[in-house]
């Protein structure tokens, strides 16, 4: 080896750009954020065969004084920080003062600018082995300009990795778009090879970021969004912005975006707090989609531990944790079929034909006295050849013919001829129809039909029950009141012995869930309690899926961790099977059911329970009006 020398102040600069220049769009990361710390409201960028050739940012900022212009360029300088107590509380998004000296050591780079004080503008380049600053005067509105020509001209084999121009173009696209999510009080633009992508204006109003977000994430992202704004007085901690329904989720991670302080990172802490409370709701290998904004003391978070800034630490990890997971917890559970709804219309305006009463008026009397009959005869239905009380039936149903149906109505106006009188007199007797509208009919034993204000709602019976099921036996888990039955016959099982094992090692567990285990050889093991509501099921088909779920989990305490995909097997278990038969009455139940149980809009391995259809998808449908 050579004995040990200086390296150039070019050759540092490059070994630098290594960290912080790793294609155009950290390249346009760092100008853009400079613009923005420099106080722009107003940023320009145009960019020529994905920002290989050419990178030009303008804004309309503070600009920067001529005697602070060559150190601009200089390693190591910023006006961001002075001390090391700085660091402590960063509120800026550059502060290393690495980015423009190390893009100027690997292009060909040029500073324009001038501050409001100033009577002309001056531009700085560098060159040269040493890299020294050399200045004129140049012609420039108040602001910067930042131009970066010929990215990795003088390092061949750093240009080696870069890819097509489409690809380069396409890493640098999504720089702009996170930047402008993160400052919705800065308008963009954006230019490829003369043709204008992005054209953002300031969003001032709710509206209009909005349409920003609609504008960058897609209108299909914040029509089926949440808004949240939540703020936690006691820790300092406010959470804001969109995150979408489960029905709306992806197949990878790409419309995700989370911004701390207006700084756009990507953080284990929080990745894992979206995630678990999305637990219960999302289909499996689905992620989901947020543009969510964390604002904190500066001091409680540390910008300082990666060379690009894309990750940060919290001081407080545990606390940031468990308020992002509470707030996106509780929004989803809170969130009702009828927050999904529009607003009421009137029987009108949904089509009745004259004379016919609102469905509303006809069967509303009967949902409460259905909510006990449906809670009785519906509780637990397990296989399709479980018997129902009504006798099980193996082909579809038969529709009623109309003198049936002509009698059950007859009969409904005959039980309530208040109401039946109330409603034909009472022109807002549409409004008091409930969310999820009133059943009309059982579709081959698998859907029911409703009619709301809006127009039709079909609602999928199993994944609907299953989900009611499910945060009942959640409830009843967490005030251990699950109330249990002994067996008239002890079930016994035979089993591995590992699972064998298992059911001693989780007996608490068991106990918990509502079930009675006694092993009584090495590869048996015999059920002496269940659950109440689970009682007439196919308790060993449950007690095997159980033990094989406890096995996956493993051999700790992580079973607790799972304890919900537990609930979740036997929700599914119990939950009313298709072909099973249910009256009108039960159905309302159901239907009420879901409007006051917690994530009701999704079952629990994250499929839709249900679906609207206005008026007016009908009418498209069959070109009414056209």
């Amino acid at each position: 080896m050579s004995r040990i020398h200086l390296l150039s102040p070019r050759l540092a600069n490059q070994i630098a750009a290594g960290e912080v220049v790793e294609r155009p769009a950290s390249v346009i990361k760092e100008i853009l954020e400079n613009s923005l710390d420099a106080g722009a409201n107003k940023v320009d960028v145009e960019v020529e065969q994905g920002g290989v050739k050419l990178m030009r940012v303008r804004d309309n900022g503070s600009g920067i004084d001529k005697e602070d212009l060559p150190l601009a360029l200089s390693r190591h300088a910023t006006s961001k920080i002075q001390v090391l107590e700085d660091l402590e509380a960063v509120g800026s998004l550059g502060f290393r003062g690495e980015a423009l000296a190390s893009i100027s050591s690997v292009s060909r780079l040029s500073l324009t600018s001038r501050q409001a004080s100033q009577e002309s503008a001056w531009q700085v380049q560098t060159e040269g082995r040493d890299m020294e600053a050399t200045m004129e005067p140049a012609a420039h509105p108040e602001g910067t300009t930042v131009e970066v020509k010929d990215l990795f001209f003088n390092t061949p084999a750093r240009r080696k990795f870069l890819k097509t121009e489409k690809t380069e173009f396409r890493h640098l696209d999504e720089v702009v778009k996170r930047l402008a999510l993160s400052r919705f009080d800065v308008a963009f633009q954006l230019r490829h090879n003369g043709k204008v992508i992005h054209q953002l204006r300031q969003a001032d109003s709710q509206l209009e970021q909005e349409r920003r977000v609609a504008n960058i994430c897609g209108s299909a992202f914040i029509d089926n969004a949440l808004n949240v704004d939540v703020v936690a007085e006691a820790s300092g901690l406010r959470l804001w912005g969109w995150v979408g329904l489960p029905t709306f989720s992806r197949s990878q991670a790409d419309l995700q975006y989370f911004f701390v302080n207006g700084r756009m990172i990507r953080d284990k802490v929080v990745a894992h707090a979206v995630r678990q409370a999305y637990a219960d709701v999302l289909y499996h290998g689905r992620f989901p989609a947020y543009v969510l904004y964390l604002e904190l003391d500066p001091s409680l978070v540390d910008v300082n531990v990666h060379p690009t800034k894309h990750e940060v630490r919290f001081r407080e990890s545990r606390l940031v944790h468990d308020f992002l997971f509470r707030t996106l917890h509780r929004l989803i559970a809170d969130m009702r079929p009828q927050d999904q709804l529009g607003g009421e219309r009137t029987a009108e305006n949904v089509g009745f034909e004259q004379g016919l009463q609102p469905v509303s008026a006809v069967q509303e009397p009967l949902h409460e006295q259905g909510r006990m009959a449906f809670t009785q005869r519906s509780a637990v239905r397990y296989g399709e050849g479980a018997a129902s009380p009504s006798g099980y039936r193996s082909s579809y149903p038969q529709p009623p013919s109309q003198g049936q149906v002509n009698d059950q109505l007859t009969g409904y106006a005959a039980l309530h001829p208040d109401n039946t009188q109330q409603a034909a007199e009472n022109d807002d007797a549409q409004e008091q129809c409930p969310p999820m509208g009133y059943a009309v009919a059982q579709l081959h034993g698998v859907y029911i039909l409703a009619e709301n204000a809006q127009g039709l709602i079909v609602v999928d019976m199993h994944a609907a029950h299953e989900r009611i099921v499910y945060e009942r036996m959640k409830q009843s888990y967490e005030e251990d009141v699950v109330r249990s039955q002994p067996l008239l016959v002890p079930l016994s099982l035979a089993v591995s012995e590992r699972e064998a094992d298992c059911s001693e090692e989780y007996a608490d567990t068991f106990k918990r869930l509502g079930f009675e285990l006694a092993r009584m050889g090495e590869e048996t093991i015999v059920v002496r309690q269940v659950p109440v509501s689970l009682a007439k099921g196919n308790v060993e088909q449950l007690i095997r899926d159980v033990l094989s779920d406890m096995l996956v989990y493993g051999e700790s305490k992580r079973i607790e961790q799972h304890i919900n995909e537990l609930l979740g097997t036997m929700a599914c278990h119990g939950a009313v099977r298709a072909n099973r038969q249910l009256t009108i009455p039960e159905m309302n139940a159901l239907l009420r059911d879901m409007e006051n149980t917690e994530r009701s809009g999704q079952c629990n391995h994250g499929r839709p329970t249900w679906s609207q259809m206005t008026m007016s998808d009908l009418d498209k449908l069959f070109m009414r009006g056209q």
